[in-house]
């Protein structure tokens, strides 16, 4: 079989651009990473994070809440926050601004990832403001 390029090439570069033009397709959200019922029941690494924030006294700055003081509103800084973005603030601090750095701080080392899961979860309104507690397992 013999192909005529003349009448074929055109349709093949026009369906080629309709292909390059045509939406894509939407990805599936990323999961969570942390696990909420009814509020204010975490998952046990959340709770570790929740146990974080508390050991590292987080609140004297930005409100028990995490709703902010003297340091900015954590529940809109994760709105806007890159997880990378968060980590290096924890780790490095702010010092212009008044946030000391917590990389020397195995704890929060050890638990950024949970810390970040907590404030997540309460930046996405999923956890509740208040004491959490951990889902029985």
């Amino acid at each position: 079989m013999k192909l005529n390029f003349r009448i074929g090439m055109p349709l093949l570069v026009l369906s080629l651009l309709a292909l390059a033009q045509a939406p894509a397709l939407a990805e599936e959200p990323a999961a969570p990473p942390y696990t909420v019922a009814e509020g204010n029941n975490v998952d046990a690494k959340t709770f570790e994070g929740w146990k974080t924030w508390r050991a590292m006294a987080c609140e004297r700055c930005h409100g028990p809440n995490q709703e902010g003081l003297v340091g900015p509103s954590l529940v809109n800084s994760l709105k806007v926050l890159t997880k990378e973005q968060f980590v290096t603030t924890v780790t490095n601090g702010r010092p212009e601004k008044g946030m000391p750095n917590f990389g020397g701080i195995q704890s929060v080392v050890d638990n950024i990832n949970n810390l970040y899961a907590y404030l997540k979860g309460r930046s996405d309104g999923a956890i509740k403001p208040g004491h959490v507690h951990k889902i029985a397992e």
